[in-house]
């Protein structure tokens, strides 16, 4: 038994020696999740605690789920839960096959200058930021001068309150947001797309596919396990609506479809100081994100050959 360990520990410290220039790069990526994510979960305990400033965190008397029943029974729970899967589901239908079907569209396109023009045009909104984003949206969709109602009133129609009315919420936040991204994510299926064998493409042509059966029966059986472990991920994050869109986008008018878990969590925790409560809110959006990856991960496992682990 000890010379196995010796000799287990003879060739990692070999490996080492022979790849070191690999692990130097990987170290910062370490030391950043060590740093930022794993550390600072010590302070997940306060969602059990309350917390005293003076007492510090460990210091704070244990209240067991107390916050979790405050959080579960309070008037705006089912509110909560109801805009925020409901962004995430609305994301998940509308917003993860667009990137794919641009890939492919893309990939499709033989003339490279239009095939360029096109990927500049779908990648440059990803670089705007969301206050610039959402300041376009204001922009756009204003009652008064936007450019929305303007082609409303033009076609005999009157001006409409986007911004306000809890109705186009959801509509206007999910569309923004694919706008923006769809390029972006395309990259990574058209980088899945370009290790497809064009013998395959050969052999379809000799069958006399057409080139919509190609892209049906080549190009997409090519990409599929990239597109299971992106839709697993993507599930993996049906609650982690973000907060820095929704927050710049919500007014006291359409709080019934904008206000989510994060919003929820920014109100009690950051000005209302309650640290213990929004932590227990957190850690619970962060269990119930978590079992839904496990369970979507599962069923992908059992239905094909591609998951995450």
């Amino acid at each position: 038994m000890n010379r196995q360990k010796k000799k287990k520990r003879s060739k990692w410290r070999r490996s080492i020696q022979k790849n070191y220039g690999l692990y130097l790069l990987i170290l910062p990526v370490l030391l950043y999740f060590i740093v930022f994510k794993y550390i600072p979960m010590y302070g997940a305990q306060l969602a059990f605690k309350e917390f005293i400033a003076v007492k510090g965190i460990f210091g704070s008397p244990w209240v067991g789920f107390e916050h979790f029943e405050r959080f579960f029974n309070s008037h705006y729970f089912w509110r909560l839960i109801k805009n925020t899967i409901g962004i995430g589901i609305y994301e998940l239908v509308i917003g993860f096959p667009i990137p794919i079907i641009l890939a492919l569209f893309i990939n499709e396109l033989r003339n490279k200058k239009f095939k360029g023009f096109v990927q500049t045009i779908t990648y440059a909104p990803h670089f705007l930021s969301v206050i610039v984003l959402v300041g376009m949206l204001y922009l756009f969709f204003s009652p008064t001068n936007g450019l929305i109602n303007q082609l409303l009133i033009l076609f005999g129609g009157k001006p409409i309150h986007f911004m306000t009315e809890p109705a186009w919420f959801k509509s206007i936040y999910v569309f923004s947001g694919i706008w923006q991204q769809m390029g972006w994510s395309s990259i990574i299926y058209l980088a899945a797309l370009s290790t497809i064998d064009p013998q395959l493409h050969d052999a379809a042509k000799i069958d006399g596919a057409s080139r919509f059966q190609r892209i049906l029966h080549v190009n997409l059986p090519g990409i599929l396990p990239t597109i299971i472990i992106l839709l697993i991920l993507q599930c993996g994050h049906t609650l982690g609506v973000g907060f820095e869109k929704v927050f710049l986008m919500q007014n006291q008018l359409n709080m019934e479809a904008s206000d989510v878990i994060a919003t929820h969590i920014y109100r009690a925790g950051i000005l209302g100081a309650q640290y213990d409560y929004s932590t227990a809110i957190g850690l619970f959006e962060s269990v119930i994100n978590f079992c839904i990856l496990l369970l979507v991960n599962f069923f992908a496992k059992r239905m094909s050959s591609s998951s995450i682990w």
